[in-house]
């Protein structure tokens, strides 16, 4: 990515203004936020279907690192973590892993299906958050 590693940092951990740029996230609702820890819900809709989930938000700024815990919802489990380290002058290299499981298996099915793009999509659309944030590339 053409930006510093603790932009994009910053710009994942803004947890609260996911639903201004990310699809399918409908409202972002911050229980608890501090230096290195952030409680929220997230509701994400699709196609009709509407879902509420909670996550513990772990920050490692030292460190670059975001944690992803989930804690109640529509999962079976959600692991999730972002790692932003330097590369090259002025640019970062994203690590970004998920993995999860709907606990509903109609969920389960249209993910099933439209996985790879719903990540396109999303990872599309940190990019051009942060090209509106930062400037483009």
């Amino acid at each position: 990515m053409p930006y510093r590693p603790e932009q994009m940092f910053d710009l994942v951990a803004d947890v609260g203004r996911y639903p201004e740029f990310l699809p399918w996230c409908i409202a972002a609702r911050i229980h608890r936020r501090d230096e290195a820890v952030i409680i929220a819900d997230l509701i994400i809709g699709f196609k009709g279907l509407q879902e509420n989930f909670t996550s513990r938000v772990s920050l490692d700024r030292a460190n670059l690192i975001i944690d992803v815990e989930y804690q109640n919802g529509p999962f079976n489990y959600l692991n999730n973590k972002w790692k932003f380290d330097s590369h090259e002058a002025e640019s970062c290299r994203l690590d970004f892993y998920v993995d999860f499981e709907f606990k509903s298996r109609l969920l389960r099915h249209v993910m099933g299906v439209l996985f790879n793009e719903a990540v396109r999509c999303m990872v599309g659309s940190f990019e051009k958050r942060a090209a509106d944030l930062y400037g483009a590339a």
